[in-house]
């Protein structure tokens, strides 16, 4: 590692604080807007060019960098890059990301990372050629993990239009294709190394389940034993449904906010994922939530058990093709958590110069 030289963040990037941005003067456009998390919603106005690096400033996503390849609003729970300083933006996205700024927290209440408290946080830094190599090598790997998610993306999309074109065709209540399960369990009983963790921000960010720890699950969770469908209760306008096949080594964990959901009556997954899936379920779902909180109203089972939704059993051949599609989108998530799981092991190595890129360029070579 001679030729990395131990410096500051502050020579690494300067950064700013996002800018205001209610939900309520957003306007309909295809510009990202960036908060603590990642994306959250779309304008039709940019306030920062691409490339560009976004760092949680406030929240439990304090400290989480998120990359950004198109022009984009950050807003004021993150922090944003604002210079470079010569250094390649991915490669600082990736350094950004392994940093622990847990020790830096200025906020009371909630988790909050002043800009100012963190410019003398020790990085190691390679020169901006070393920089763009390893970026460019582990870049393929998120960069085949983001068209795996388009794929997922266009084949459950297909499926479901197999079923919303079939719209006018018997319908039935949905208990009469599916069995609600209710099986609670606490993680820290669970003897497994580790579980499938499937939460609502996981889905939300439009990634597979968490693998990890059950101990580091503090409260009581559904046990998914068989393939099954995960229907949000929560904000149910929010579309979240999800298909979920057990692993027979690792189990699969569900957040009480879901509904699990197994086929029953000679239906598929898949079938039941598309058919739970259409809008105007889940629009009609949104009209009978209860609670007074808007951020947090519930569906209750009953009303999604009674709701109707097209038989699955009368649609023939297409059964098969929204099988097939479900599988691609399966396929593709299922590839996907492999080479996320490649690029957490070499990122480490490359960033602390124990792997050599060009021995970390093959192993991507053949992964992707």
């Amino acid at each position: 590692m001679a030729e990395w030289r131990q410096t500051t963040l502050d020579q690494l990037v300067k950064l700013q604080r996002g800018h205001d941005l209610p939900t309520s003067q957003r306007r309909a456009g295809s510009v990202p807007v960036m908060g603590a998390a990642g994306q959250s919603g779309a304008h039709d106005t940019a306030m920062a060019k691409a490339p560009g690096v976004v760092l949680g400033r406030a929240g439990a996503s304090m400290g989480k960098a998120t990359y950004c390849d198109t022009d984009f609003w950050p807003l004021n729970t993150a922090l944003y890059v604002t210079d470079f300083q010569g250094n390649d933006p991915r490669f600082t996205y990736y350094l950004l990301d392994r940093i622990d700024f847990s020790g830096y927290n200025s906020g009371a209440a909630q988790p909050m990372l002043n800009r100012n408290y963190i410019t003398q946080i020790r990085i190691s830094l390679p020169e901006p050629a070393e920089q763009r190599a390893i970026a460019v090598a582990v870049g393929a790997l998120d960069d085949k993990v983001e068209i795996n998610k388009r794929v997922a993306y266009t084949a459950e999309s297909l499926c479901r239009g197999i079923f919303s074109e079939q719209s006018q065709e018997a319908r039935i209540p949905v208990g009469e294709i599916a069995v609600l399960r209710k099986g609670q369990v606490v993680p820290e009983n669970l003897t497994e190394v580790n579980v499938a963790h499937y939460s609502l921000p996981a889905f939300d960010s439009g990634a597979m389940p968490e693998i990890t720890d059950p101990r580091s699950i503090k409260s009581a969770k559904f046990a998914v034993r068989q393939p099954s469908v995960l229907l949000s209760k929560l904000n149910p306008e929010i579309p979240r449904v999800w298909n979920v096949s057990p692993d027979r080594k690792i189990p699969a964990l569900a957040s009480t906010e879901f509904l699990v959901l197994e086929p029953q009556n000679g239906v598929t997954t898949a079938e039941l994922w598309a058919v739970l899936s259409q809008p105007e379920l889940l629009g009609g779902l949104a009209a009978k939530v209860t609670g007074t909180s808007k951020s947090h109203q519930r569906v209750r089972p009953d009303e999604v058990m009674n709701s109707t939704v097209v038989d699955p059993r009368v649609l023939g051949d297409a059964r098969g093709q929204a099988q097939a599609l479900v599988d691609r989108a399966m396929q593709a998530r299922n590839e996907s958590r492999g080479l996320a799981d490649l690029r957490d092991t070499l990122l480490p190595q490359l960033m602390s110069g124990k792997l050599r890129v060009r021995d970390a360029e093959k192993i991507v070579e053949d992964a992707v």
